[in-house]
């Protein structure tokens, strides 16, 4: 066979070689790696299927070969078309690389919650991409739905591939996931774990598993903000449940007809904060750089591990790679941000430590309340202290403002002495936490701390709120 150099024909076939086509051959056969020291208090056997192997870095590739062959088969789109869609990422770099290789254009539309990285690699890769906001319906015009829909009616020879209704995104992990998944464990596997978001690989590996032995369980991953754990034990689509959230690439606002809730035995939520960390966990502790939803995956196998037994093998599906998420989960600064990392405070000083340089802001008790009102609402305040002749002799907060502006509209332009509480309690940098919170109180919601040569620090209600939790 002519392999395009004459070379190595008489020597061995393309396929004893081993040389692919193209890269949409290197797609699937991921590996299956055992964890360790992350599960070693989970009883069982706890196994992850990597699908960052996959050329485009996640288990997206699989689908998006499967949707794009499926609408050429269809005659959904034909050569030199543009294919569109709405996408957190990962189906779009996959659709990249099949557009790559067949000669479409991509059009790709995000929301703007998603990572930097993601939208720099789709570009890279020669996708046109528009970032759209996040907290908006999926009515909305601007959603990333919508304007997907609205790209693929106005743009001639294109389609909408719509991975959340697109039959093809399961058939693709049922033909090829789960096979893998049953083969790598000889048929051992008890549970089956992974993120859900357009449903496509929990209920194609779901259906295939569930025929090979319908005793295995199958459980999603869901957000806080997502509508699925409470439609899967009600029935009832409740939109209370949904509300803005930080993971990228599980949980909805939607009920995508991929997901098969007939084959799902069980949705666990995960926080943010609790996916992010166990994603960094994967790395330090299994050499793992894995996305911020594969932290999720393995954080609800932590949460459910009083369900496992030891004889029990379980499966947890990491989506993809962790290079989409330096500028977020591997970022101290962005996780010290949102209060994501379990550093240690246990002294009075660590409770401002990152707003240490800043001056305290304060009142003089012969100034106008409207220019405390001012001052507060500059630097996003809701309480100040009330200083005299170089010294602290009382407090101002929003709790004593509001009732006395509101009974009397020319309090504003009298003296702030007039309205202010008790002065906050004097600390030391160095008292314990402990021992700063008993100065807190329903009447009470700062403390001062005492920095030396007449310099000083407040902590707030909220900052020791932020240090416990």
């Amino acid at each position: 066979m002519d392999i395009g150099n004459a070379t190595f024909a008489h020597l061995k076939t393309r396929q004893e070689l081993d040389i692919k086509n193209n890269i949409l051959e290197t797609i699937g056969n991921t590996p299956m790696v055992r964890l360790n020291r992350i599960a070693e208090d989970i009883p069982g056997t706890i196994l992850a299927k990597v699908e960052y192997f996959n050329p485009g870095h996640s288990v997206k590739d699989r689908m998006a070969l499967k949707m794009v062959e499926d609408a050429e088969a269809r005659g959904d789109i034909k050569p030199g078309g543009t294919l569109i869609e709405c996408t957190s990422g990962n189906t779009g770099m996959g659709l990249a690389l099949a557009c790559i290789v067949k000669g479409y254009k991509l059009i790709c539309t995000m929301s703007d919650k998603q990572s930097k990285e993601k939208v720099d690699i789709l570009r890279a890769v020669g996708a046109e991409v528009y970032v759209c906001p996040t907290n908006v319906s999926p009515e909305h015009p601007e959603s990333y739905y919508s304007v997907a829909k609205r790209k693929s009616e106005e743009i001639e020879n294109s389609f909408w591939v719509n991975q959340y209704d697109n039959p093809s995104n399961s058939l693709a992990h049922y033909e090829s996931t789960g096979p893998e998944i049953w083969d790598q464990t000889d048929g051992k596997i008890t549970h089956f774990v992974v993120g859900v978001g357009t449903g496509g690989t929990i209920s194609g590996v779901g259906k295939y598993l569930k025929e090979k032995n319908p005793a295995i369980k199958i459980w999603g991953v869901d957000s806080y903000g997502s509508v699925f754990k409470k439609y899967l034990e009600t029935g009832e689509f409740d939109e209370k449940e949904v509300y803005s959230y930080i993971t990228e690439g599980i949980g909805e606002d939607i009920l995508p007809k991929n997901v098969d809730f007939d084959l799902i035995d069980h949705f666990e939520k995960v926080t943010d904060r609790d996916g992010a960390l166990a994603a960094r966990d994967l790395a330090k502790m299994e050499g793992l750089f894995l996305g911020y939803s594969c932290g999720s995956a393995i954080q609800a196998v932590r949460q459910m591990k009083d369900q496992l037994t030891e004889d029990d093998v379980v499966v947890v599906l990491f989506h993809d790679h962790g290079s989409r998420y330096v500028g977020k989960v591997f970022n101290d600064e962005w996780m010290r941000e949102r209060g994501f990392l379990n550093e240690e405070k246990q002294l009075a000083k660590d409770l401002f430590a990152d707003h240490k340089e800043l001056p305290l802001l304060s009142v003089s008790a012969n100034e106008p309340v409207h220019n405390a009102v001012a001052l507060m609402r500059k630097f996003g305040v809701s309480q100040l202290p009330v200083t005299e002749q170089g010294k602290f002799v009382g407090s101002i907060d929003d709790a004593h403002l509001i009732p006395a502006l509101t009974a009397d509209a020319s309090a504003k332009d009298k003296e702030v002495k007039h309205f202010m509480g008790p002065a906050f309690p004097i600390v030391q940098a160095t008292d314990p936490i402990s021992a700063v919170s008993k100065h807190f109180n329903a009447q009470n919601g700062a403390a001062l701390v005492e920095l030396g040569q007449g310099r000083y620090q407040i902590i707030t209600r909220h900052d020791l709120v932020a240090a416990m939790s």
